[in-house]
């Protein structure tokens, strides 16, 4: 019969037996997990079972056991939590120089416009904020908040500028894919302004915007609670009134934006 039906015959002999649970090896997977803090994987941890001495029983077990015993009671790896909050980034990989060169200072009035994005939490959920610094003096010159990173938040904080965009000469980003966009292509053709990337895997080549969103974090969001998106941008009006008019900044001679705009301007 196990012939007619192309059976295995040892299959149809199998009977199951009754496991036996190793439960002293179970609680030492469980204590060396613990011990680790919670970091070790199945490697490390057969080789802590290997070396037990001092009275502790050692364990000669695989790793695939030990995998097993891991998942038997949701002992999961810190580096697995990791791994599995990693996503893979997509950037912007066109030919285009950075005619920057990391010469932030000395700039003349909208001669570079850096931009990036970063962001905050707001009711328990993220939203990202996309600003313009002028390098000339430091300004805000256009920003916008919303709930997805991509490039219409980067068109809405252009439409945010109050002044005429065709006086922006350069426009200079990092290669987030969010500035890859049709979007950004058509904002920067349409007023002549001249793209600049930073090179792949440089931050330094955009430090500004770096410090800036640096700023944000520290004198903006940190502590703060949003409870909606409504909110996010009320209190941030009023930090960029605050961050151009008010805050004084060691990069312009402890100036404000306004003050260092206003005196180089007439000089």
């Amino acid at each position: 019969m196990c012939k007619a039906l192309d059976f295995n015959r040892s299959s149809y002999y199998y009977k199951e037996s009754d496991k036996k649970v190793d439960t002293e090896l179970e609680n030492a997977v469980i204590h060396e997990f613990n011990l680790s803090k919670r970091n070790f994987g199945t490697k490390k941890l057969r080789k802590q079972l290997r070396c037990k001495q001092n009275g502790h029983r050692a364990f000669r077990v695989s790793r695939r056991r030990i995998k097993n015993i891991m998942e038997k009671y949701s002992l999961v790896s810190k580096y697995t939590l990791k791994r599995k909050g990693k996503r893979k980034v997509v950037v912007n990989n066109d030919p285009i120089p950075n005619e920057v060169q990391r010469n932030f200072d000395d700039r003349k009035p909208l001669e570079v416009v850096v931009s990036d994005l970063t962001y905050i939490n707001c009711a328990g959920r993220w939203h990202y904020l996309c600003l313009l610094l002028d390098l000339f003096d430091r300004k805000i010159i256009g920003s916008a908040v919303g709930r997805k990173k991509d490039a219409k938040l980067v068109r809405k904080a252009f439409y945010g500028v109050q002044t005429d965009l065709r006086r922006i000469n350069i426009f200079h980003t990092d290669r987030g894919s969010e500035f890859k966009n049709q979007v950004v292509d058509e904002i920067v053709e349409a007023f002549g302004i001249k793209r600049s990337l930073s090179a792949k895997g440089k931050p330094i080549d955009n430090a500004v915007a770096e410090s800036m969103y640096n700023i944000v974090k520290t004198e903006f969001a940190y502590g703060e609670v949003f409870a909606d998106l409504d909110e996010l941008e009320l209190k941030w009006f009023d930090f960029v009134n605050w961050y151009n008019n008010v805050r004084i900044h060691g990069s312009l001679g402890y100036l404000t934006p306004a003050e260092y705009g206003l005196l180089h301007s007439q000089s």
